[in-house]
């Protein structure tokens, strides 16, 4: 339907750009629905033991579409009218939808409780109780708050190259975190999750400082690439820790609250990298100090969050296990009574 509006608006003798905004608020608000359910979804079609490998197809999918849909669109773009671009993006549409109603629906998990405000809070209640979760959204937010500075590559651009090398500043990481997944094969084999969420983290802003103090284009590729790559460990192991730990009933809750670490992080964190470019840092200075914070923000939580620090994965599935077992037993017991 939101492309639909936006090939119709494409159409008109004078497009509104108030439309663009409404298509931009409509793609987000469906995000937000559909990105819990995908991610509540995925842990009941596989077993806990392959879940990474899971997890690394997932985001293999992710980084080949970030890589490819740009690309495809700017060819599109220009080749094609404006219409008859939106009119492919329809069709892909079409056949996606026709792919997923080729899928059989997925049970609910045994005594789900129907949405409300309350489970809502009891969701927010059982993330602040588990430092493992806590910890995974706190480090996340960390790394993306003062280590994102992905507002300041055109800058940095006229500074490396001018704009032609701008589209290789915002693949380099993406490049990164695909190259990381292909070789991702390691990660079954480390049950120290929380541990690896620090180190990659921290690695994440360690790459971010060296694009800040570069000069050179290509270090300054590599640098984006070794911080992709690391990001990619870091969400990998999050993933894992998720899928591992939560109990079925409230994956879609606690995929809505990573969901607000995972697009508020970045933004804020633009919003800081563009504003300390505005101080006597400069281009530069906001992005190897934002680097620095984010590694000692990376420790700090370390040092806040021990049992996150500890946590095994050889133990989660069976910390889910019981939690799943102790729902379905007073749900038994409340319907019962």
């Amino acid at each position: 339907m939101i492309c639909g509006l936006l090939l119709f608006n494409s159409l008109s003798d004078e497009p509104h750009l108030w439309l663009l905004y409404v298509c931009a608020f409509l793609t987000a608000a469906v995000a937000g629905l559909q990105r819990p359910a995908m991610s509540a979804m995925l842990p009941r079609l596989v077993k806990p033991d392959e879940l990474p490998a899971a997890m690394a197809l997932h985001s293999l999918s992710m980084q080949f579409s970030q890589l490819i849909g740009p690309s495809l669109a700017g060819i599109l773009i220009a080749s094609l009218n404006l219409a008859w671009v939106y009119t492919f993006d329809l069709l892909t549409f079409a056949a996606s939808l026709i792919c997923l109603t080729l899928i059989k629906a997925v049970p609910p998990p045994p005594a789900a409780d129907r949405p409300s405000l309350d489970s809502v809070v009891t969701g927010l209640k059982y993330a602040r109780s588990r430092p493992e979760l806590l910890g995974t959204y706190l480090v996340d937010i960390n790394a993306m708050f003062f280590a994102m500075p992905s507002a300041l590559y055109p800058f940095l651009a006229d500074r490396l190259g001018g704009p032609q090398v701008l589209g290789l500043l915002y693949a380099a990481p993406a490049i990164g975190s695909m190259l990381a997944t292909l070789g991702s094969g390691w990660t079954q084999r480390v049950h120290r999750h929380g541990l690896m969420v620090i180190i990659a983290a921290a690695l994440w802003g360690v790459g971010i400082v060296g694009v800040g103090l570069s000069h050179w284009l290509w270090f300054t590729l590599f640098c984006l690439a070794f911080a992709g790559a690391a990001d990619m460990v870091s969400g990998l192991f999050r993933m894992i820790i998720w899928n591992q730990t939560i109990p079925d009933h409230l994956r879609g809750r606690l995929g809505g609250i990573e969901m607000l670490s995972y697009t508020t992080g970045p933004l804020l964190g633009q919003l800081r990298s563009g504003m300390m470019a505005r101080t006597s840092l400069g281009i530069g200075g906001s992005i190897w100090v934002g680097g620095v914070l984010c590694v000692a923000g990376s420790l700090a939580l370390a040092a806040a969050l021990p049992k996150f620090v500890r946590y095994d994965g050889e133990h989660g599935a069976a910390l889910k296990e019981a939690a799943d077992a102790e729902w379905a037993a007073a749900a038994e017991s409340r319907a019962a009574g």
